[in-house]
């Protein structure tokens, strides 16, 4: 992995998380602008969130952000055995990633400061920097993150090997993976898909001094980050069964 590819993950998932998690101050905090925007804000803020970092650093990188795409990548490689992409890059995009979702998590609450301060409600601060259940239910939480994390590898690996992908128009197909998942799927667990993106905000959210009380949910906190992992994993071994 080369330093130029370590910095687009770490500053792609940094813009990605400033763009997702922005959209949630915006439609949930207190004093906020857009306050009661609403899901559909949400849900298409997040697609844009990804769909931008993914067109700057696509070339140099093929804008991971996710350590659930790049397993994906690593597990299709080796079955294929085509050297794609090596164990010893797996690590270095991971830890990218996650440094760029903590710092990105950071700039939120500064530039948020303010209506963090005007809103007391200890589950809304939280849910704009990290995902939770509607309903707790460990089982099917950890399925909903699953098929999640399956789907979008899935269908990140057949974007790839289209034809739009060679004129950059698969990233816009990303958007569409992104926005057809959180419309359908995301109501339950709030779509993490992500473990750098639920967890590295959620240990900002730990760090922080965010005003009032905090629980940054530890018990829940293994799903996203276990979960569409094992998605990803099936994904990947299920798509080369199919295709090759």
């Amino acid at each position: 992995m080369t330093a130029q590819m370590f910095l687009a993950e770490l500053l792609g998932t940094m813009i990605l998380i400033i763009l997702g998690d922005g959209v949630c101050c915006n439609v949930n905090l207190n004093k906020s602008g857009m306050k009661g925007g609403g899901s559909v804000q949400i849900i298409l803020g997040w697609g844009l969130a990804v769909l931008l970092p993914a067109y700057t650093f696509g070339a140099i990188s093929g804008s991971h952000f996710n350590p659930a795409v790049t397993i994906g990548a690593f597990v299709s490689s080796a079955i294929r055995g085509d050297g794609s992409f090596t164990a010893g890059m797996v690590g270095g995009y991971i830890i990218a990633q996650f440094i760029g979702a903590i710092l990105g998590a950071m700039i939120v609450f500064a530039l948020f400061h303010d209506q963090f301060k005007a809103t007391e409600d200890v589950a809304t601060k939280r849910g704009v920097f990290c995902t939770g259940p509607s309903v707790r239910n460990t089982g099917l939480n950890f399925l909903s993150e699953f098929v999640c994390g399956f789907l979008l590898v899935f269908t990140l690996d057949g974007i790839g090997n289209t034809t739009s992908a060679a004129s950059g128009f698969s990233w816009f197909l990303v958007y569409a993976v992104i926005v057809s998942i959180g419309g359908s799927l995301g109501g339950l667990t709030g779509y993490a898909m992500n473990p750098a993106r639920d967890l590295g905000p959620r240990i900002a959210y730990a760090m922080l001094p965010i005003p009032g009380e905090k629980d940054a949910d530890w018990g829940y906190a293994w799903i996203p980050v276990v979960a569409p992992v094992c998605g990803g994993i099936v994904a990947a071994a299920a798509y080369c069964a199919i295709f090759g």
